[in-house]
C-alpha cells in the first residue's frame, strides 16, 4: 500500500469495501437460513440399519432437516463403523421432531442404550416400525431387507480366502495397494 499510487489505493479500498459488503450479505443469508431451520419442523425421519456393525433387527430411528437427508446417513456411516448404513425408509414430515419423538416413545423399552437416550438405536423388527408409521396415517416407501452389501461381500471374501492361499495373497496385495493409494492422497492433501 505504501508504494501504491493514490489511484491504486482508491481501487484497493473499493475492492475491500466490495468484499466487506459481500461478506456481510453472506453472513446475513447464513443467519436467515439458520433461523429458518430452527423455526421449521419440516424434515425427514429416517430408519436405517447396519447389520455388519450391530446385527439383525437393530435400527436407528433419527431425524434430519437437511435438504439432502442422505448426506446425514452417509455421515453416520463414516470411519466410526465398519460398514455403511442401509436405508429402510425416509419419511418426510411437516413435524419431523414430533414424528421422531412418537416413534422413540413407541419403542422406548426396546431402546438399545438404556443410559443415553440420544443413542437412537432400537432392537425391533422392521415390520413393527413400518406398522407404527402406518398406524399414524403416514405412507412411506420401505425397503424391508437390508442389502448390507459391504458386510456380505466381506463375509464372502473371508470364506473364499479361508482355504485358498492364492486368493488370500491376491486379496492382501489388493489391500496393500489400496493402503498406498490412501497414503498418497493424504500426502497430496497436506501439500
Amino acid at each position: 500500500m505504501e508504494k501504491a499510487s493514490e489511484e491504486e489505493k482508491a481501487k484497493f479500498f473499493l475492492q475491500l469495501n466490495d468484499l466487506r459488503e459481500r461478506l456481510n450479505a453472506a453472513e446475513e443469508k447464513n443467519q436467515r437460513a439458520l433461523s429458518m431451520a430452527q423455526q421449521t419442523k419440516a424434515g425427514n425421519v429416517y430408519v436405517i440399519s447396519n447389520v455388519g456393525s450391530f446385527g439383525d433387527d437393530v435400527y436407528k430411528i433419527g431425524m434430519t432437516r437437511r435438504l439432502e437427508p442422505l448426506d446425514r446417513i452417509r455421515e453416520l456411516g463414516d470411519a466410526s463403523v465398519p460398514f455403511e448404513f442401509d436405508v429402510h425408509a425416509l419419511i418426510y414430515s411437516d413435524d419431523a421432531p414430533g414424528l421422531e419423538r412418537q416413534l422413540h416413545r413407541r419403542f422406548l423399552k426396546l431402546q438399545m442404550n438404556k443410559v443415553n437416550p440420544r443413542k437412537e438405536f432400537f432392537k425391533v423388527g422392521i415390520a413393527d416400525i413400518k406398522d407404527a408409521v402406518t398406524d399414524r396415517g403416514i405412507s412411506a416407501k420401505w425397503t424391508m431387507a437390508a442389502e448390507a452389501r459391504q458386510y456380505r461381500e466381506s463375509l464372502a471374501i473371508t470364506e473364499a480366502i479361508k482355504n485358498n492361499r492364492k486368493l488370500e495373497q491376491e486379496w492382501e496385495y489388493f489391500q496393500e495397494e489400496a493402503e498406498m493409494e490412501i497414503q498418497e492422497r493424504e500426502v497430496e492433501a497436506v501439500e
